[in-house]
């Protein structure tokens, strides 16, 4: 393993890495015009996002189009992981931290809920196991850390967890750092919530398509959260080929426009 590695300084950015639904965009076969189409910010990776903090790179979510989208944004290390919720596509890319307990000189810590911890033990179940190696980095070394509502510190900042519903059966967990807020994979906030929002001036929020769909919000329900938030400005996220970019945004009020992979917002902490 090499000593010396490459990674950009992203300290006080908050970067989306992916910004599409669980299928991804282009969807495998499908000959939609978004799906085809050359506009680069209608290529949307199943939905993630790093943080640069004061002490390190804050991931949330592993992705299984993690290795890509780290490449793609040159990003070499990651400090810490912390997780919306345990779906598939929230989750699945995780064997790609196997690189940086090299870089960090120990385990990944996994800031989750437990119901996410049990998915990711049973999911990765040889990460765990306790048996001898065949060598080092053959499986990912991880450290779970129980988080639950009470806002807590990691790589040098407070991070604030807020409940969200995700249609009748899942809990996420939505989080604000400083001025920002991350809300994805929801389709109702609850009042206690939408408390920890308020004030917020970047909002990034889930909103899938323009019909309705019963976890997730489409873009009326998104734009009615934002009527009441009133923030400086929301990106629209975990969406899917439904949805132009360019189309869609020539609809959307001043200060909300789609998300897209790679962007980059400057985070005031």
């Amino acid at each position: 393993m090499p000593k010396q590695f490459e990674t950009r300084d992203i300290r006080g950015k908050f970067i989306l890495l992916g910004t599409g639904t669980s299928v991804g965009v282009p969807a495998i076969g499908c000959a939609c015009e978004v799906c085809k189409s050359t506009e680069p910010r209608n290529k949307r990776t199943r939905s993630s996002a790093i943080v640069g903090l004061p002490q390190g790179n804050l991931l949330i979510d592993t992705s299984p189009d993690l290795r890509f989208q780290l490449l793609r944004e040159g990003i070499g290390i990651v400090h810490a992981v912390l997780y919306t919720h345990e779906h598939a596509d929230h989750i699945f890319g995780l064997d790609d931290l196997r690189l940086f307990p090299f870089r960090l000189g120990g385990p990944v810590p996994l800031y989750c809920e437990p119901e996410v911890e049990k998915r990711i033990r049973h999911s990765y179940d040889y990460a765990f196991r306790d048996e001898p190696q065949t060598h080092a980095g053959a499986v990912p070394a991880l450290e779970p850390r129980t988080i639950g509502l009470e806002p807590f510190d990691v790589l040098g900042a407070q991070v604030r967890p807020l409940r969200l519903l995700h249609g009748p059966k899942y809990q996420v967990l939505g989080f604000r750092f400083g001025n920002l807020a991350y809300c994805t994979d929801t389709n109702f906030i609850p009042e206690e919530s939408f408390a920890v929002l308020e004030g917020c001036e970047t909002l990034i929020l889930d909103a899938l398509r323009s019909v309705p769909h019963p976890t997730h919000f489409n873009v009326e329900q998104a734009l009615a959260v934002v009527e009441r938030l009133s923030p400086r400005q929301t990106y629209l996220t975990h969406v899917c080929h439904d949805l132009d970019y360019a189309t869609t945004n020539a609809t959307l009020p001043a200060g909300v426009e789609l998300a897209f992979d790679g962007l980059s917002i400057d985070l005031s902490l």
